[in-house]
């Protein structure tokens, strides 16, 4: 037991990890909260040095980076609320059976087969998973986080469009060559997933405003689909005036461009 001690003690009482390319800072007895995990066993058996880092001296975890705030959410109080729509329970749950949460997998387990009979019958879907000691009765339904249920994304983007010297034969309408999302972090990722491309900005903390992250697809209304599918609604849009760009040359084609963004919220119930 003093060794034990002894080892945890070298830590740092706050702690910075690196999951899966995304950054968390939290207290070291947050890690240590569930006794026999992965985490209470790499912070308190063994010594930092011991543990693999970034290049920044993060502690560094090769797992799902966006999945690990509800890891992380979990640890502090034994609850956790997933965002209304949540799709990703499976993974969620091979998550904590890497982290050696249990309990929490077994809870993820039980609300998979109850979606099941929800879909079937049309009822909401109950998003909150509390510990025995503090669950509510069951009429009692939280669809979404209190944190993460309102919030604003703004989708932009630079539409184009050719016209030739025979405009029938040769015009090309609205060419999107990017897709940009302007949000909150931890927003952005929990509403597009995979789909987000965060190569510009890729150590942005999940409680952090970004400017700089774009889908990996060019489709608007597949956007838009997402957007409604998870509870948002477009409340204003804008849009610079067309320009055209070209030669001299009336021969030439002229390249139309414009500039538009959306402005989608979500609110809380």
């Amino acid at each position: 037991m003093a060794q034990t001690d002894s080892q945890s003690s070298t830590f740092p009482e706050i702690v910075e990890l690196n999951v899966g390319g995304q950054v968390y800072v939290t207290r070291h007895e947050t890690l240590t909260t569930v006794p026999n995990s992965l985490l209470w066993t790499k912070f308190t058996q063994s010594s930092p040095g011991d543990l693999p880092k970034d290049g920044k001296g993060r502690f560094f975890f090769d797992r799902d980076g966006f999945l690990f705030r509800y890891i992380l959410d979990y640890l502090r109080d034994s609850e956790l609320f997933l965002p209304e729509f949540f799709k990703e329970r499976r993974r969620l749950q091979k998550e904590a059976d890497f982290f050696q949460l249990p309990e929490l997998s077994r809870r993820l387990a039980a609300v998979s087969k109850e979606s099941l009979y929800t879909e079937d019958s049309g009822e909401p879907e109950e998003a909150e998973l509390t510990s025995p000691v503090t669950s509510s009765s069951s009429s009692d339904k939280t669809l979404r986080s209190p944190g993460a249920s309102a919030g604003y994304i703004t989708i932009g983007y630079r539409g184009s469009y050719t016209i030739g010297r025979d405009i029938q034969a040769d015009a090309k309408f609205r060419r999107v060559a990017r897709i940009t999302v302007c949000s909150k972090t931890s927003l952005a990722k929990e509403v597009f997933g995979e789909t987000l491309n965060e190569s510009r900005d890729p150590d942005r903390p999940p409680d952090k405003y970004t400017a700089r992250y774009y889908l990996k697809y060019n489709f608007l209304e597949q956007a838009f689909d997402r957007l409604a599918e998870v509870g948002f609604h477009m409340v204003a849009c804008n849009s610079t005036g067309t320009c055209s760009y070209g030669s001299n040359d009336p021969g030439e084609d002229k390249l139309w461009t414009s500039y538009t963004e959306y402005v989608f919220s979500r609110c809380s119930d």
